[in-house]
């Protein structure tokens, strides 16, 4: 049996609320299920957050439909849980999946925790926040003891782990059951394969830059989803990238050089099919901001889609702390707020804020509250 592991396709999304951006992501999916079908899986996992919201646009909506329609069509189905982007916090609310029920789509919910795809137990749990911990823990427990009567079994979640996220996770590597031979995980936004019971624990990342910091990573893992073949002892997991329509560059430059990498990076930028989305910063001593944005903005203002800069300005009488006070923001905060919630919120907006990501902070403070709710 082979298989298609995708998650965190955040339909909907119009980063910096930019409307390009947001039809990038709809032209991610379109392309992401056109390869889908090339490849004639047996059936599909979506591991959560189809939607950035649970109340997505029209246009988010019809996509999806769209292209499920295709893979019904061709006799693909597709199972999905919802995550935290699209789960509606309130009790019996449905989330916007269930919309899709006639078009090949199995809803793994409370309701229906599991299905049955030609001997291969597929169970899952929807997205739990950390309060509920508990709960999500005996939900998994009680998957566990059901799929023991099936050879091949996948555990479906959408949290974070430990292991992987340590400052923003909602289980531990330990609370995870060792019996399934495959764990289909979303919420990561970047490629994680790892051993784990008896099989491999897998995230397959967002097909899209959904934030800056996933950049990396794409450079050196890229970005789409897995194709997986269950006849082996180990599941066979290979990666299917994507070719995304714009490109998003970070660049460093520093002040003194300023002229020189601006006309290089414009040189570069010229030759782009489509305008990318460019964040720079720039580093130096004693500089004028406003200065310094007047250039960038009048070197780039017709060649990319939006241009972010941020500033880096060092002074002769900055000092920087020595190492040798070994001071542990981590414990500090947590002393300090004795509150385990709010010490992760914390500590998740000072590595943002810190980099300058206003953006990222913004989505981490309406994430937080959403979960709180």
């Amino acid at each position: 049996m082979r298989f298609v592991h995708l998650s965190d396709t955040h339909l909907g999304y119009r980063q910096y609320g930019l409307f390009e951006r947001e039809k990038d992501f709809y032209d991610v999916f379109m392309d992401l299920t056109g390869k889908i079908i090339e490849e004639r899986p047996d059936f599909v996992i979506h591991s959560g957050d189809f939607f950035e919201s649970s109340r997505p646009p029209t246009t988010a909506l019809l996509t999806v439909q769209n292209c499920l329609a295709q893979l019904k069509e061709r006799n693909i189905p597709i199972y999905a849980i919802p995550g935290n982007h699209d789960t509606i916090m309130r009790k019996n609310a449905l989330p916007p999946l269930v919309l899709y029920k006639n078009f090949g789509l199995k809803l793994i919910s409370l309701r229906n925790p599991y299905y049955i795809e030609n001997g291969i137990f597929i169970g899952g749990v929807p997205f739990n926040s950390r309060y509920f911990a508990d709960r999500l823990k005996n939900q998994i427990q009680e998957l566990s003891r059901k799929s023991m009567e099936y050879d091949y079994r996948i555990l479906v979640l959408h949290q974070g782990i430990d292991k992987y996220i340590p400052y923003e996770y909602e289980l531990k590597i330990g609370d995870i059951p060792e019996n399934f031979n495959y764990y289909a995980f979303g919420h990561i936004h970047n490629r994680i394969i790892d051993d784990y019971g008896q099989g491999k624990l897998v995230y397959p990342g967002s097909p899209e830059i959904w934030r800056i910091d996933e950049l990396p990573t794409y450079k050196t893992k890229g970005k789409g989803f897995y194709l997986v073949d269950t006849d082996g002892d180990l599941p066979d997991i290979q990666p299917v990238d994507l070719q995304l329509p714009r490109e998003t560059i970070q660049k460093e430059i520093e002040y003194s050089d300023l002229n020189k990498q601006l006309k290089e990076l414009k040189d570069y930028v010229s030759n782009l099919n489509k305008k990318p989305v460019v964040n720079l910063k720039v580093i130096g001593q004693d500089f004028n901001r406003s200065h310094v944005y007047e250039l960038i903005n009048k070197c780039f203002k017709d060649l990319c889609l939006t241009i972010r800069p941020q500033y880096d300005i060092q002074t002769a009488a900055d000092e920087k702390i020595s190492s040798d006070n070994n001071l542990d923001i981590e414990d500090i905060v947590k002393n300090k707020l004795n509150n385990p919630a709010q010490s992760s919120l914390t500590l998740k907006l000072l590595d943002k804020l810190s980099h300058g990501d206003m953006d990222a902070a913004q989505e981490t403070v309406d994430e937080f509250y959403e979960n709180y709710q």
